[in-house]
């Protein structure tokens, strides 16, 4: 697996505060790993829980999707589209994810079966396994092709 400089903001479209992905670590054509560091500011943890704040299971999710966001846009096929999720399934919540924590995620390409993607990722904070789910998505218009 190579380290690539993959830019992130013209893989996906996603924007602060919603862009959950800080670096791409590795990359090959099936396979990415990505890392996030949640700040104590983040707009999602000022509620969830007061006091004792920790990361919500949808916000992980919605950082293995933007990771398999990433990769599958480095395939051929990904500059027609942006991926969108269609189904998470076997989504599972092992270790609570606190401000301040880095979370690794990885997520492998299992399957593609014409514009349907079907993917694998953990996730894992300070070595132990956070999370892991089973996901699949299809290939939306760009927004800057819709306007064509």
């Amino acid at each position: 697996m190579s380290e690539l400089p993959i830019s992130i903001p013209d893989a996906i479209p996603h924007r602060g505060p919603m862009l959950l992905i800080d670096a791409v670590v590795a990359y090959d054509q099936d396979h990415i790993v990505c890392r996030k560091t949640f700040r104590a500011d983040e707009h999602f943890l000022q509620g969830h829980f007061p006091g004792d704040p920790i990361v919500p299971g949808v916000i992980l999710c919605e950082c293995a999707l933007q990771a398999g966001a990433v990769l599958l846009a480095q395939r051929p096929a990904g500059s027609a589209g942006v991926p969108l999720a269609t189904r998470l399934d076997q989504v599972r919540f092992r270790r609570v994810v606190r401000p301040g924590e880095t979370i690794e995620i990885d997520v492998h390409l299992r399957d593609q079966v014409s514009q349907a993607y079907y993917l694998d990722a953990r996730i894992r904070c300070g070595g132990q396994m956070a999370a892991r789910m089973e996901f699949a998505c299809t290939l939306a218009p760009r927004p800057d092709q819709s306007l064509s």
